[in-house]
């Protein structure tokens, strides 16, 4: 390292103690930002000196998930420099890069909009892409700009990067259709298949001749065994896939993990078929790093949940379950997930609009809400645009006398645990924004660490 790299260094890592000791996120993205003003070539120079490389997960749903799961996995093997706060931006990944200077193996999980300059620089060995939905559309444009992007910065990869897709998404899929080193993954258990494609959907259109897709299997949005009966293009064959897959309400779900190395059952503390998906995505990646099988599912094993998706707070006698939703194809999985579970009496649903969250807010009219509204007895909306939530969860068909307005988001937590008798479960619902913002009052509250302390 240079001597003026290790100066930029030691100043960024100053900031981040600072950051740390001030209770400020503990200095996650801060010392990145500083090392991309004073060096943006720093990030480069790092990650070069990594023995192993880096593998970068990107995706609309999942990637914090699919991340941690595949840390999960790789960690008994590797010394990792891993963005587990979620970090994902150019300064996120700068800040993991630079606080772990010993490390073998970088596993980043990456925005789908910086993926392109991530890629230009690190020295990348495999890169996991997950799915592409409409999200932020403020923010990224509709999903066929985010596709564009992705095509583009995978075209300049060095050959022997290993290409990890989601064969089940036709977007993504194609990504890898003329690179040779592609692990694929998918589903493949027609018994959890939709009848039919749900009315929000995207990608319904063939990629190479532009006719609708017939779906013998949807599993999750648009995700799902395709195929184009105008030009013949249809879902490739899986590398890994999930078969048998058992889904026990909010206990956890179990599959048939299926890999060229073999067949191995997982039992996983997580429940629904999105996060199938996600070990199936944290399975291909640790396959592509010639991970054993056995390790795989061990990993996999025993993994709990990465903060804020699915996480489980006692408070007090009570418990709390929170459950990110951020977009129409996410938080229906999560409606899917509660309605095919025990429905909870009470649910708190938190709605932000700033800019991590996107500015606009009508996804909520896409998202089939009514499923629980029809089973549950009392729904409280909060955040910087509950009365807009309010109003749609009328309009969906929930009475009046069942819904709470209460905007500060606290006072809503505090409404919602009251509204719980002893020993019961409260299931929150927050974007993104407002579930940091509500486990920031847990953390106050003594509930719950830190989420930077969770790694």
């Amino acid at each position: 390292m240079s001597v003026r790299l290790s100066l930029e260094c030691a100043a960024a890592r100053a900031v981040g103690r600072l950051s740390r000791a001030a209770g400020k996120g503990g200095g996650t993205t801060l010392p990145g930002k500083l090392l991309w003003k004073l060096d943006p070539g720093a990030i480069d120079a790092l990650a070069a000196r990594l023995p192993l490389g880096s593998a970068l997960v990107s995706a609309t749903n999942g990637k914090t998930t699919t991340t941690a799961m595949a840390a999960s996995i790789l960690r008994s093997r590797h010394r990792l420099a891993w963005n587990s706060s979620g970090a994902n931006l150019t300064s996120g990944v700068a800040s993991t890069l630079l606080a772990a200077p010993d490390a073998e193996l970088a596993l980043l999980e990456v925005d789908e909009a910086a993926l392109p300059e991530i890629l230009r620089r690190t020295k990348t060995g495999v890169v996991s892409l997950g799915n592409l939905f409409r999200d932020q559309l403020d923010r990224y444009g509709e999903l066929e700009i985010v596709a564009e992007r992705w095509r583009a910065a995978i075209a300049a990869l060095s050959p022997t990067t290993t290409l990890v897709v989601n064969a089940d998404d036709p977007v993504v899929a194609e990504l890898a259709s003329d690179r040779n080193r592609v692990v694929r993954f998918g589903i493949d258990d027609p018994a959890h298949a939709r009848v039919s494609l749900q009315h929000a959907a995207d990608s319904k259109y063939c990629v190479r001749c532009g006719q609708p897709y017939v779906y013998d299997a949807a599993y999750v949005g648009h995700l799902g065994a395709y195929r184009c009966e105008a030009c013949g293009h249809c879902r490739p064959p899986l590398d890994v896939a999930a078969r048998r897959i058992e889904l026990d309400g909010l206990a956890g779900s179990s599959f048939d993990l299926a890999t060229p190395s073999g067949t191995a059952r997982v039992q996983l503390a997580l429940p629904g078929l999105y996060n199938v998906y996600n070990a199936l995505a944290a399975a291909a990646l640790a396959y592509a790093l010639a991970i054993p099988l056995d390790d795989i599912v061990s990993g996999l094993e025993g993994f709990t949940a990465a903060f804020g998706r699915f996480e489980r707070i006692e408070a007090d006698d009570r418990e709390v379950v929170m459950l990110l939703i951020k977009n129409p194809a996410g938080a229906n999985e999560v409606v899917r997930t509660l309605v095919d579970a025990e429905t909870p009496a009470v649910v708190v649903v938190a709605l932000n609009d700033a800019v991590a969250d996107g500015r606009d807010v009508s996804w909520i009219w896409d998202v089939d809400f009514e499923p629980l509204l029809e089973r549950v007895e009392r729904v409280v909306v909060t955040g910087e645009r509950a009365a807009e939530l309010g109003l749609r969860f009328v309009y969906g068909g929930l009475a009046e006398s069942a819904l709470d307005v209460v905007e500060p988001l606290g006072e809503a937590l505090t409404r919602g645990l009251e509204l719980v008798p002893a020993g019961g479960r409260l299931v929150v619902l927050p974007t993104y924004t407002a579930m940091l913002a509500l486990r920031a009052i847990a953390t106050e509250r003594g509930l719950v660490r830190p989420y930077w302390e969770r790694a």
